[in-house]
C-alpha cells in the first residue's frame, strides 16, 4: 500500500510539473510565424519570404532554452519586383545553382545552441545554420515577448552567403565586379509565434 501511495505521489508530481510548464516544448504556429530575407547589391536590394516547414521553442522557467526551425527553400519569393516576368526570372535564379540550388538542397535549418538573457526579454542567441548542406555558427540578438497567451520570438540573422558556397557576383571570389557586385551579407528576419 505504501509503495502504491509513493507511486501515485510521483505520478502526480510529474503531472503537476508538466501542467505548470516547468519544462516544455512550445507549439509554434506555422501560419502566424514568418521568415523574411533581404539581399543587397550595388544600387539596390531585393527582399521576400520563405515558408517554415516546422519549428519549436524550448521554454523553461519563463526563458527560452532551445529551439529550431526548418525552411522550405523551394518556397522562396520576391516581394519588391512588381513585374511578373521579372519577378519570376529572379525567383528562378535564386532557386538555381548560382544561389540556393533548391533542387539539391530543398531545406535549410537552424538549431539554437545557446540563449543568454538577463531579463527574459532581450537575448543573445547562437546556433547552427545549415544552407546547401553547409553548417556554420551564427550569433544574433533576439527579443522574446509575451502577448496574451502566446510567446513571440523576434530575431534577425545576418549571414555571409559566401560561407555557404553562394558565390554568384560575390566580392569574396571575384574582382572588378563594379556595379554588378552583390553583397555577401544576407538578412534573415525570423518571427516565431507559439502557444504558451
Amino acid at each position: 500500500m505504501r509503495k502504491l501511495q509513493l507511486l501515485l505521489l510521483v505520478v502526480n508530481l510529474f503531472g503537476f510539473i508538466g501542467k505548470t510548464g516547468f519544462e516544455s516544448e512550445l507549439n509554434v504556429s506555422l501560419t502566424e510565424s514568418t521568415v523574411s530575407w533581404k539581399g543587397k547589391k550595388v544600387g539596390g536590394e531585393h527582399f521576400g519570404k520563405v515558408s517554415l516547414i516546422n519549428a519549436n521553442l524550448d521554454y523553461e522557467k519563463n526563458r527560452i532554452k532551445g529551439g529550431s526551425f526548418e525552411i522550405d527553400m523551394t518556397s522562396i519569393t520576391c516581394e519588391d519586383i512588381t513585374n511578373e516576368s521579372s519577378n519570376k526570372r529572379l525567383v528562378e535564379h535564386l532557386r538555381s545553382d548560382d544561389f540556393f540550388s533548391v533542387q539539391n538542397y530543398p531545406r535549410a535549418t537552424f538549431v539554437l545552441t545557446d540563449a543568454k538573457t538577463k531579463n527574459s526579454k532581450d537575448y543573445d542567441m547562437k546556433g547552427n545554420l545549415t544552407i546547401k548542406g553547409i553548417t556554420k555558427t551564427v550569433s544574433f540578438p533576439a527579443v522574446i515577448s509575451i502577448v496574451g497567451d502566446k510567446v513571440v520570438a523576434d530575431g534577425k540573422i545576418v549571414f555571409d552567403r559566401a560561407a555557404f558556397d553562394i558565390k554568384y557576383r560575390s566580392g569574396s571570389y571575384f574582382e572588378n565586379l563594379a556595379d554588378k557586385l552583390i553583397y555577401d551579407e544576407v538578412e534573415m528576419t525570423v518571427r516565431l509565434v507559439a502557444d504558451k
